[in-house]
């Protein structure tokens, strides 16, 4: 079964994710809603938590950095993630919230 937080696309996958920039390390937080929670470690300034937050997306898919984007939600923290080339039941694995993580 495909999470809420991702919708299987042509060429790849969309993400639903909530950023949280500032964090102590770059991880997955668990849900926020229907939502992916990902604290990255970059703050919000001239972009660097979205870079930070694509790229931790893209090594955790095992993708090459440019492969993963921001499509909507550039300076909010709900963001829509368009990742090429990645498998669904993959991602799902791969971005999985860990077990007992807060779901808010």
């Amino acid at each position: 079964m495909t999470p809420s937080f991702l919708q299987p696309v042509p060429g790849g996958v969309r993400l639903r994710v909530h950023a949280v920039p500032r964090a102590t390390r770059s991880e997955v937080a668990g849900l926020q809603g229907d939502a992916l929670k990902v604290r990255v470690k970059a703050p919000p300034v001239d972009g660097k938590a979205n870079a930070a937050l694509c790229e931790f997306v893209a090594d955790a898919l095992g993708l090459p950095k440019r492969a993963v984007r921001v499509l909507a939600g550039e300076t909010a923290r709900e963001k829509t993630l368009f990742a090429a080339g990645a498998d669904p039941a993959r991602a799902a694995a791969a971005l999985a919230p860990p077990d007992g993580a807060p779901a808010t």
